[in-house]
């Protein structure tokens, strides 16, 4: 039995949504979900997910990453071997592991060299359920050698010798590019007479008396280290006194009528004959007894070279190549054996067993010579691994039966012949498991009636669960009757019907447990259109109504939109929408179309349409105003050979004068069925003198225009000839750019066929260098639009002019425009770069230009490249990511902004052209100084008491220096958030942590916080925080007006108040006079009003603004004194008094409304009796 684990899906209403099938599958590599809510316990070996190449070759100026990933659990550690022992990383301190990772990082760019780490590295990642390994990593740093210095010997030969130019590159790693290029770094020309052979020599076929030069310069370009070697140069002198005699053709190389050559499957086969003879022998390729392969064959070099890509051994076999001239032919056969290294037909796949299981991995692999199969286990060759009764190795096969947990273990499959090896780990992974149900509980799913149903049970167990399902709580399981039972666990209902609401039950089952999980189903009503819209066809201006009335299930609430033609309605208000209809008022003939009203619920959509037809109203009886009848009766006179006279008779105007005739011609030869304009005349004319262009076959037709518009055109006149003449004019947009380093491609606007003005349209191409004495070089070529100059130096102005002709003759001699011979990538390198740190973030570098020759190409600028390598402020290096700015121009200096204060960066500088970047000069190293630094990442306050507050934080992501201290400063706030004095505090730099002491409580304080260097301060950042309240003061805080005791004396103090106004109003109101109100006649004080007659009230105890109390004094004598004896009757000693209670008679003696500060006496009183009115409003 395979375990088996069914993935978690989230849960989609199975009304609406296909199913969506949890097919069991084996665990694989990437099969075994380490979902913590379903495999917490879950163990699994390890699986290596990535790691270097086989053949690593390294750049020795970069630091020597090996990598190694691998995943498990628990997760895997990580050991090294280089050279077949164990690689001890800690007794060497350039080399760390990456944290949770087996990637090795060697430290090679501060000390240390690559030379010293070359070796072969094998990783193994490890855990308690086995050992997986990589394959052997082979480290080799990369070579790039200088040539060997050697004395080249002037060559001299007659013109017509054959010749070879040794290149003999020194042999680097990986093997360099060669090419061959003269001192001004310009490609020596190549062509079937002279090419470069695949091991870099120079061949001549046969030499030319141009070909004498003193510069021939093979170069060596290793571009792992982008650098350029140069051989010296070899001179050549071609004696041009009398040519060579003519001889048939002999191979220069490979030597001899026969070779060998073998190639591994899947590379490309590179066979390579060049002949030298004279004339200059061409080549031919043949597979004997075969034919060569379509769409894998290419010929490269001028076709001495065939290349086959994607080779395999059915590409075995004799290749022929034959190299003829006018002289005679010869061959040569090349015996082709191709060999393979092995490649994978099985590989082992990862095996997960429950105890007591059988299994079985499987590793086949084929190759030439047929590979050898080599098992390990742990790492381990199987021969020496601990013995395993459970296993059974039968050559490429592992039999496993009864297995037991305790026997995972990684397996290793190494496939190897001499040509290579392939290693492969698979785990067996045995694992009991009692079932587990993935699915969430007491899901509802929502269906319509008479759709299908589908309930998730998504399940795990080892070894594999088997599934039933219940409906209710007391039913019997569910057979595949009426259901379908898939094997992920989901139970399919294909017709749901309203007796199929209910629970399900989902019941996992194997020997080591049991589970099971609930979900509720629900069948609805469909949506139903009951009233559809019908067709209509209405008049223009009238009124149209469309109807679509819904029947839903009352628990869905559909949505019912109306479009037209697909579309949203016009947003105008002529449409106008109801519940169960669309009204569209004023009909226009734009309102044509469909109509659809579509209706959604959460689980169905329906929708019905209905086409609306606008017709005109009935028309009234009115003078016709339309454009003209067409014109007819065309005739052609005067037929001259440049020239036609066209004469027509016009049609009806219908009631509008015509105002102009248009006139249109075809030409049936170039263009038929193209109308172009031809003339315009008015339209009191009906003839027209037209001029013609030569080799054209002309058709004219004419139409009429007046005020209401135009005609329909005139049926066409007969056809005429004009006879051929020579071009009149050449192409337009004539280009020289070169695409490669020897080309230069010619391009233009070619004529079209009016213009061509007879048969035979062609061009004549001609070019020349600008700035030499050579003649114009021309060549003719068809009705194309592009020529391809080969064999051209580099980058070199072109003279270019592009004439036409035809069968009749040249065009005139056509202007003169200037282009450029193909671009190569620059040569040489910017020299002596400088850097001028300006400050910390802003850097100037400046550099020497390079020699324009050097550029070989449009100069477009410089391009600067540099990195961060280190902070100052740490000790580890790292590589990061490489930034670039390009200068345009010939500029020789940039500014680098946005650098990164207190860093160490590295730059290079190159030249770039239309063709590319040249080589980097130097890296050039420089420190920014210290900046400011950023604001500290966090702050936060903790732990709140009655008089202090802790402050945590955390140091600045970029401190862009070495921190000096830190800057605290603080303020309280008060409750009408004014700021309090300001509290300014010094902090060490290493702290993170301060409490702040004997602050006042429950106040809010404000928090300024910055990081310091020695440059200054940076950006802050704020905080506020409150100090906690003292918990035995709130409790005295008790709310008064909610105790009864306050209320009760409240409630006393009013009746009390409103007795003493009743008193007052008596003694007012009384006959007699007496000794005080005489004195309070006599006296009038001016703030004492008399009582209105009218309402019956105290003027001066009015509250119309806002319930003022009485002045000061109002209702005191006027002799300003207060006898005491009637100082018993005032309320002095209630409102205003020293703190007291309430007797138990109801006498007032204490405190109701707080203390209040005493005010300094006016004139000779010392107290003041307040009125009924102010202790009233008192209350207030």
């Amino acid at each position: 039995m395979q375990l088996k684990i069914m993935p978690k899906k989230k849960h989609l209403s199975a009304g609406r949504v296909p199913l969506v099938l949890f097919l069991c599958q084996m665990i694989g590599a990437l099969d075994v979900p380490l979902d913590p809510k379903l495999l917490d316990d879950l163990v699994q070996p390890p699986t290596i997910t990535q790691q270097s190449p086989k053949d690593y070759i390294i750049d020795p100026r970069e630091n020597i990453v090996i990598q190694c990933e691998a995943k498990g659990k628990p997760p895997p550690s990580f050991s090294w071997t280089r050279n077949g022992t164990h690689f001890d990383i800690d007794k060497d301190p350039l080399v760390t592991m990456k944290p949770g990772s087996g990637t090795l990082v060697i430290n090679i760019i501060t000390e240390g060299k690559a030379e010293t780490y070359e070796g072969v590295y094998q990783c193994t990642a490890r855990n308690e359920r086995g050992a997986a390994i990589s394959n052997n990593i082979v480290v080799r740093p990369s070579r790039s050698p200088l040539w060997t210095k050697e004395r080249l010997e002037p060559i001299t030969l007659r013109n017509g010798q054959s010749l070879v130019l040794p290149c003999r590159p020194p042999i680097g790693l990986p093997p360099a590019i060669i090419f061959w290029m003269d001192n001004s770094f310009q490609r020596l020309p190549q062509s079937e007479r002279v090419s470069q052979g695949l091991n870099g020599d120079l061949y001549f076929s046969n030499v030319l008396p141009e070909d004498t030069r003193e510069d021939y310069i093979c170069y060596a370009r290793f571009n792992h280290t982008q650098t350029i070697q140069q051989k010296q140069p070899i001179s050549l002198k071609v004696i041009s006194a009398k040519p060579s005699k003519e001889r048939p053709p002999t191979f220069l190389t490979p030597e001899g009528n026969e070779s060998l050559k073998e190639e591994l499957r899947g590379n490309v086969l590179s066979l390579e004959c060049i002949a030298e003879g004279l004339p200059t022998p061409i080549i031919y390729w043949i597979k004997e007894d075969g034919t060569l392969p379509v769409n894998r064959t290419f010929y490269r070099n001028f076709k001495k070279t065939l290349q086959i890509t994607q080779v395999t051994e059915a590409d075995s076999g004799n290749y022929q190549c034959i190299a003829k001239n006018p002289l005679g032919a010869v061959h040569h056969t090349i015996a082709v054996t191709v060999k393979a290294a092995p490649y994978w037909i099985a590989a082992p796949q990862n095996l997960v067993l429950s105890p007591g299981e059988n299994g079985t991995l499987i590793c086949r692999a084929n190759g030439n010579p047929k590979p050898r199969i080599a098992w390990l286990t742990n790492g381990v060759p199987i021969e020496i691994a601990p013995d395993d009764p459970s296993r059974k190795i039968d050559g490429d096969t592992i039999i496993f039966s009864n297995v037991q947990e305790r026997l995972s273990a990684v397996y290793q499959c190494n496939a190897s012949n001499e040509y290579g090896y392939l290693l492969a780990n698979a785990f067996v992974n045995v694992l009991a498991e009692p079932p587990r149900i993935l699915t969430s509980a007491n899901i509802l799913y929502q269906v319509i009636a008479n759709r299908p149903a589908f309930l998730d049970c998504a399940f795990f167990g080892s070894p594999l669960p088997a599934i039933e399902w219940f409906k209710g709580t007391k039913g019997s399981a569910l057979h595949e009757d009426i259901y379908v039972l898939h094997d992920n666990g989901t139970l399919e209902i294909p017709v749901a019907q309203k007796d199929s609401t209910g629970t399900y039950t989902c019941v996992a089952r194997n020997k080591l447990g049991m589970a099971k999980n609930e979900v509720h189903l629900e069948i609805k009503d469909p949506t139903r259109i009951i009233k559809q819209p019908e067709h209509a066809v209405v008049q223009r201006g009238s009124r149209v109504s469309f109807d679509c009335k819904l029947k839903h299930d009352p628990t869905l609430v559909p949505t019912v939109m109306w479009l037209k033609d697909h579309g949203e309605l016009p947003n105008e208000e002529r449409f106008s929408i109801d519940k169960d209809h669309l009204v569209v008022t004023d009909v226009s003939d734009d309102d044509g179309g469909t109509y659809t009203c579509t209706a959604n619920t959460t689980l169905d959509s329906v929708s019905a349409s209905a086409v609306l037809r606008v017709v005109a109203p009935t028309p009234t009886p009115a003078p016709i105003y339309d454009v003209p009848n067409p014109p007819f009766d065309l005739e052609l006179t005067n037929q001259l050979d440049d020239s036609v006279q066209l004469t027509w008779t016009p049609g009806d105007d219908n009631n509008s004068p015509i105002t102009k005739f248009i006139i249109e011609y075809e030409d049936a030869m170039h263009e038929a069925g193209v109308w172009h304009h031809q003339a315009e005349v008015s339209g009191t004319q009906t003839t027209a003198q037209l001029k013609l262009s030569p080799y054209v076959n002309y058709s004219f037709r004419v139409m009429a225009e007046n005020n209401i518009g135009r005609s329909l055109p005139s049926e066409a006149s007969e056809q005429y000839l004009t006879k051929a003449a020579e071009p009149d004019q050449n192409p337009t947009a004539v280009e020289g750019l070169g695409t490669e380093p020897d080309n230069l491609v010619i391009t233009w606007k070619p004529l079209n066929g009016f213009e061509s003005n007879g048969p035979g349209l062609q061009y004549k191409v001609s070019w020349r260098q600008k700035d030499g004495d050579d003649e114009w070089t021309s060549v003719v070529v068809a009705n194309v639009s592009k020529y391809i100059v080969s064999g051209t130096p580099t980058f070199v102005p072109y003279l270019i002019k592009v004439q036409s002709l035809n069968d009749v003759g040249f065009a005139p001699e056509p202007a003169v425009v200037m282009g450029h011979s193909g671009e190569d990538l620059p040569m040489v390198a910017p020299g002596n770069v400088r850097v001028n740190v300006v400050n910390s973030t802003l850097a100037e570098v400046h550099w020497d230009p390079v020699p324009l020759k050097s550029i070989r190409g449009h100069l477009q600028g410089y391009r600067i490249y540099y990195w961060k390598v280190q902070s100052s402020s740490k000790r580890n290096r790292r590589h990061i990511e490489k930034k670039i700015l390009t200068f345009q121009g010939s500029k020789t200096h940039g500014m680098l902004p946005g650098l990164q204060p207190y860093s160490h960066y590295f730059l290079n500088v190159r030249v770039v052209n239309g063709k590319g970047e040249g080589p980097a000069s130097s890296d050039r190293g420089f420190h920014t100084p210290e900046g400011v630094p950023s604001a500290p990442s966090s702050l936060k306050i903790v732990n709140p008491t009655l008089d202090s507050l802790t402050l945590e934080w955390d140091p600045p992501s970029h401190p862009n220096g070495i921190l000096t201290e830190y800057t605290l400063k603080y303020q309280p706030i008060n409750s009408t958030h004014e700021l309090g004095p300001l509290v300014d505090l010094k902090i060490p730099a290493n702290k993170t942590r301060w409490t702040l002491k004997n602050l006042n409580f429950s106040t809010r304080y404000k928090f300024y916080f910055y990081a310091q260097t020695s440059v200054g301060s940076g950006s802050q950042i704020t905080e506020e925080a409150i100090t906690t309240v003292d918990e035995a003061m709130a409790s005295r805080q008790v709310d008064i007006a909610t105790q009864g005791w306050f209320i009760g004396l409240m409630c006393a103090v009013a009746l009390l108040i409103l007795i003493l106004l009743i008193v007052c109003f008596v003694r007012r109101n009384k006959g007699g006079k007496y000794p005080v109100k005489e004195k309070e006649d006599a006296h009038a004080d001016p703030e004492i009003q008399p009582m209105k007659e009218d309402d019956g009230t105290f003027g001066e105890y009015s509250d119309a603004e806002d319930h003022k109390p009485l002045k000061k004094g109002s209702r005191t004598p006027s002799d300003r004194t207060v006898e005491k004896e009637n100082s018993d009757d005032s309320l002095v000693d209630y409102g205003e008094g020293v703190n007291g209670q309430f007797n138990e008679d109801g006498s007032f003696i204490g405190q109701y409304s707080g203390k209040k500060e005493k005010e300094p006496a006016e004139g000779n009183e010392s107290s003041e009796a307040p009125s009924p009115v102010n202790a009233m409003n008192s209350f207030v």
